[in-house]
């Protein structure tokens, strides 16, 4: 089972009162008046739910992903500054997050940092490295496969309103 698409009323909902938040505590930050992307962490429901409770208690600071997935698909790159809506598994939004840092490596090139931000597991590289390889195989929407070689696309993020 998938994460079920957010109801857009919901997400703009929450974006007004999120975005009114976010001015209000940090005036000086360029906030767009439109929603942005809304989604949820992992593949599952449960895995959305785990990832997010993560990211709320703020053990989790950094994501990754398959770059070969925004090449064959309509979503853009991620960028720094840019802002996200966070679903819970049920679809619902729970929070905002601002890219503080992305880049692009090969699989084998994420760091022991990067590992630690993700806050999965025992939060070492060779867990990550286990997770991700696990995932990439899993639920690549391309049939490119997994490899060392592979780009990743590494982002830093803060929660700016939850």
């Amino acid at each position: 089972m998938t994460i079920p698409d957010p109801d857009p009323s919901a997400v703009a909902e929450f974006w007004t009162r999120a975005r009114g938040a976010i001015l209000a505590a940090e005036p000086g930050l360029q906030v767009p008046v439109r929603p942005p992307s809304a989604w949820g962490f992992g593949a599952t429901p449960a895995h959305a739910d785990a990832l997010l409770d993560l990211v709320l208690e703020g053990t989790k600071t950094g994501t990754s992903s398959d770059a070969r997935e925004y090449e064959e698909g309509d979503d853009p790159l991620p960028v720094q500054g840019q802002f996200d809506i966070v679903l819970d598994g049920a679809g619902h939004p729970r929070a905002v997050i601002l890219n503080t840092h992305v880049e692009t490596v090969p699989f084998h090139a994420v760091d022991d940092d990067h590992a630690r931000a993700e806050g999965e597991g025992d939060r070492s590289l060779a867990h990550w490295r286990d997770v991700h390889q696990r995932y990439f195989s899993t639920y690549a929407a391309h049939d490119h496969g997994f490899s060392p070689d592979m780009p990743v696309v590494t982002e830093r993020f803060r929660v700016v309103y939850r």
